[in-house]
């Protein structure tokens, strides 16, 4: 991997396509904002184009390229390049009662499902065999789904206690169907056999998703000649190596929020504030904890999909700078129709026809754009619509908030200019320098993260060795991803003790992060599961 010199951050939003090179002192060379495109693709083009024929870049020597992208996000959304997958659970006969994929939409079910079974096998909580591995059932399964699958998602029941069964099912998916991808839900989710199958599932659909990115990227750098290690931006705001990406698209849906908050952290040096990104479509409200987005406690819900794997805890309110308005007076509308990356041509101030929440921004003398005297006609509406969507960022930031009393908020985003210098329960409103291309320097100099949230059983080595295995294996993970051995440190580690099991027990969470580098070739795989000694926890039970 050749040494750190000047990176390339790219970052994919709903209305604009950001791009920043930032050299090894962190400082921003150069940045672009361009129009995102409907195949998304033409935007990241156009973004490198712009970022690298600024003033200050020299793309010679970008070395480090980092994506964070919405393709997976709108590929699920818009039931698109999903790829067909044959459905494996492990877990009858208890399980039998609800089918994979039961809550799922018709339609994405249609886009997705290439079929679907469940066999018997499954762990208990201890370890132990729920029934006995029926392999023999998951191979005439296979046989009936060979050449409709492009993909096979295995989920066995408390899989991340152990993971035998799913490893032995994958063996015979190896065996029966060749080099099919197959997702393994023990590496994707925690405990909650429905929502980890999800995310499973939704894994191994967004299999050519992934694939078509990372050779778009590839296509737009080698055009440009330019060969730099590359990697995708992931939902915990810090980076994978391209092969890890890969192997798991599916945790690169909520890269766009993270990214920002992160980005407002290393423009703002603050490791604990709110943080809104405001685009042209909507507005994400997170917290900045330690430096990285507050992680939910919830399961996330994807397209209709419940699942259980690692997001930012976000607010998300239809508020953008193309946000359209409508109505008048004290019965004003806002939204939720945007003109998105048309703002330009369609807003009062820019000489078009639709009132919108930049015209307002413009009206109360928040931005110096366009034309104000345009925007005349309609002061009475817009006027309103401040009010309004004033109250509602209040509401928003209220609601993210676990705690009482002011806090500070950074606002970015190139529709910022939407947020007013005081708001309730705000100390201070912090407009950083480059606040505008937050998201993709949030790309560039993120960091590279593992993360574990087990449950740990007091061995010999009693509480001090459950919390040495938990950094350990924590390390593991942030290496496989692409960190450098060496600079790779515990960010956050957290215990909670457990009553009412029959041995002492403790829960710990650990997230390790380290600066890019120590791969010399594709990602390693992930750590092995640790066996019957610890496990994983979610929200829910696992059944």
């Amino acid at each position: 991997m050749p040494a750190l010199d000047h990176r390339l951050g790219i970052d994919v939003g709903g209305t604009n396509t950001d791009a920043v090179i930032l050299d090894r002192s962190d400082r921003v060379l150069a940045k672009a904002k361009v129009p995102t495109t409907q195949d998304v693709t033409g935007g990241i083009v156009a973004a490198l184009d712009a970022v690298i024929r600024a003033p200050g870049a020299d793309p010679a020597r970008i070395t480090h390229a980092m994506l964070g992208t919405t393709h997976a996000t709108n590929a699920v959304l818009e039931r698109r390049r999903l790829q067909r997958v044959a459905v494996i659970r492990i877990g009858a006969p208890a399980t039998l009662g609800i089918r994979p994929m039961f809550e799922w939409p018709a339609d994405l079910t249609a886009a997705v499902s290439a079929g679907a079974a469940i066999v018997a096998g499954g762990i208990e909580f201890d370890g132990r065999d729920l029934a006995p591995f029926d392999g023999e059932a998951v191979a005439r399964f296979l046989a009936t789904v060979a050449g409709r699958a492009e993909a096979v998602a295995i989920t066995s029941v408390f899989a991340p206690v152990s993971p035998r069964h799913e490893l032995e099912a994958a063996e015979i998916v190896k065996r029966e169907l060749g080099e099919v991808s197959v997702s393994l839900s023990h590496e994707i989710g925690s405990v909650g056999l429905l929502e980890r199958e999800n995310a499973t599932i939704l894994n191994a659909a967004l299999g050519a998703v992934a694939g078509d990115v990372a050779r778009a990227l590839g296509e737009a750098l080698a055009a440009h000649a330019l060969s730099p290690v590359t990697f995708f931006a992931q939902n915990d705001g810090t980076l994978m190596a391209l092969d890890h990406a890969l192997r798991y698209p599916v945790l690169t849906i909520g890269s766009g929020p993270a990214n920002s908050i992160r980005g407002a952290a290393f423009l703002t040096g603050r490791s604990d504030a709110l943080v809104a990104d405001v685009g042209g479509t909507s507005t994400d409200v997170g917290v900045l904890v330690n430096g990285f987005p507050r992680e939910s406690s919830q399961g996330v819900e994807i397209g209709g999909i419940r699942t259980n794997f690692r997001m930012p805890d976000l607010v998300t309110i239809a508020l953008g700078g193309g946000t359209v308005l409508s109505g008048d007076g004290d019965q004003v509308r806002l939204g939720p129709r945007s003109v998105g990356y048309r703002l330009r041509q369609e807003a009062l101030v820019f000489g078009g026809s639709t009132p919108t929440l930049t015209d307002s921004a413009v009206a109360a003398g928040r931005a110096a754009l366009g034309d104000r005297s345009r925007a005349r006609a309609a002061a009475r509406l817009l006027a309103a619509a401040a009010r309004r969507a004033d109250a509602e960022l209040a509401d928003a930031i209220d609601r993210v908030k676990t705690a009482r009393g002011d806090m500070a908020l950074i606002a970015v985003g190139g529709g910022s200019i939407l947020i007013p210098d005081q708001l309730p329960g705000v100390s201070e409103v912090i407009r950083p320098d480059h606040f505008d291309a937050a998201n993709a320097i949030g790309a560039a100099i993120a960091s590279v993260s593992g993360q574990v949230d087990r449950i740990f059983h007091f061995g010999p080595g009693g509480r001090q060795a459950a919390l040495d295995e938990a950094r350990d294996e924590a390390r593991d993970h942030a290496v496989a991803a692409g960190a450098d051995p060496a600079t790779v440190a515990i960010v956050e580690i957290e215990e909670i003790p457990l009553a009412y099991l029959t041995s002492p027990a403790v829960r710990i969470k650990a997230k390790a992060a380290g600066a890019l580098g120590g791969l010399c070739g594709p990602a390693a795989d992930p750590p092995p599961g640790r066996g019957h000694e610890s496990m994983e926890i979610g929200i829910r039970g696992e059944t």
